[in-house]
């Protein structure tokens, strides 16, 4: 099979030749520049600088000499601008704190403290507010709240929490088109990452991308937002799929039924032991707009339909499915309740589990590499049973990582797959 072939099986729920692997696809499936560096020296590949294409999480992009090497069946379409605001283009040189030498896009400036803590700024314009912030001895940025005085209730406009979501451009579309080509050229599977339809995801809410954000920026309000200012919250969730529907029928014109998935959302539901909300405001609050979107896309293209949500969810699993979603990442095994043989007898006919592969928090970067293998083995050997599984590590794979841990565990997906 092709890749293309071969994750399109999985997605039909029946086993493919040998099982798809997926890393770098999205800004969730990827592994920090760190990691992909030290896979680079011990590969002996072209001693060359990472490019940084998500400077948020510091995300390495994987070129195609180590995607081979790696076995990876998708390539992701992502969209024209970083989290931070500016295009991912005219790259330059950045010394990290980690002293790794890396590429960032030209509008990735920034300015640094005297304790050696670092700011990233909205669309690069230095002149603003920065929006990140990389503390003294840390490998991501943090976004940073600029929450201006909350006026009365009354006061409140649906408008400034929407800034962030227009309408594409010509130029957008373009890029799109242009990137999809060059992903599309290939015979592996395609992701779309587009944005706009990730309805109160919290990693938005701060609005990195925006040089003066106005509306309810701080994450504690947003949450409180959530059960005392429902109506309100709601009426932003619409219309911000308002626009998103309209720039869907967009991407769709320019770009057809030419990739396999588009990844929706990302807002996170689960924590370590529990959910944020209950079934009950999952239902009320957030499933409507879900149900809208994936009803839309399964009626207008044939994509399928990716959501992201770490943590323990295994009371809105149910929910998901009937929102609509074909898939579901990262599959965090190491929460409460979510148990791999579990989520495949329960769920698994019905939805498509995408990484799950090995536990990023204890196993990966703390365990040894038999330890790993035997993890990563057990979980292939229980997710790939009648396909709809998609291999990935659960969320990124983290900095300081031992790469010997990395190698062992593409190693033994190989050793499953029988290609090595």
């Amino acid at each position: 099979m092709t890749s293309k072939q071969r994750v399109q099986t999985s997605f039909s729920h029946k086993e493919p030749d040998r099982l798809p692997i997926d890393f770098g696809s999205t800004t969730e499936t990827g592994m920090h520049v760190s990691c992909v560096e030290k896979l680079r020296e011990y590969y002996s590949l072209a001693k060359e600088p990472v490019k940084m294409h998500e400077p948020y999480q510091c995300l390495g992009f994987i070129e195609n000499d180590l995607a081979e090497i790696i076995g990876t069946d998708v390539d992701g379409v992502y969209g024209s601008t970083t989290w931070f605001g500016f295009r991912n283009e005219n790259w330059k040189e950045w010394k990290t704190p980690w002293g790794q030498v890396v590429l960032v896009a030209e509008g990735f400036n920034t300015t640094t403290d005297e304790k050696g803590n670092i700011y990233i700024y909205p669309q690069g314009d230095l002149n603003a507010p920065p929006s990140g912030l990389m503390p003294v001895s840390g490998y991501f940025f943090d976004e940073i709240i600029r929450q201006d005085p909350l006026p009365d209730d009354s006061c409140l406009r649906i408008e400034d929490n929407l800034e962030e979501f227009s309408m594409l451009s010509d130029a957008d579309l373009q890029y799109l088109k242009s990137l999809a080509d060059h992903v599309l050229s290939g015979s592996k599977a395609s992701i779309g990452s587009f944005g706009g339809t990730g309805i109160g995801d919290i990693a938005n809410v701060p609005a990195p991308a925006i040089k003066y954000p106005k509306g309810i920026r701080d994450i504690t309000e947003w949450y409180i937002s959530t059960v005392t200012r429902q109506e309100f919250v709601y009426a932003i969730f619409k219309r911000q799929i308002d626009i998103a529907l309209e720039n869907l029928q967009k991407i769709h014109d320019t770009l057809g039924d030419s990739i396999d998935v588009i990844y929706t959302c990302g807002t996170d539901f689960g924590t370590q032991n529990s959910t944020f909300c209950s079934p009950e405001k999952f239902r009320k609050l957030y499933m409507p707009h879900y149900i809208r979107t994936n009803e839309w896309i399964h009626t207008h293209t044939k994509w399928k339909i990716m959501k992201h949500s770490c943590g323990s969810i295994p009371d809105l699993m149910p929910l998901l499915i009937e929102s609509g979603f074909d898939i579901v990442n990262p599959v965090q095994c190491s929460a409460k309740g979510m148990d791999p043989a579990f989520l495949k007898k329960e769920f698994g006919k019905d939805i498509v589990f995408w990484g799950g592969g090995v536990n990023t928090q204890r196993t990966l970067p703390f365990g040894t590499p038999e330890e790993v293998r035997r993890e990563v083995l057990t979980r292939c050997e229980i997710f790939s049973k009648d396909g709809g599984y998609i291999f990935n590590a659960i969320h990124n794979v983290m900095p300081n990582t031992p790469v010997n841990n990395i190698i062992a565990m593409i190693d033994a997906v190989h050793e499953f797959n029988g290609t090595r």
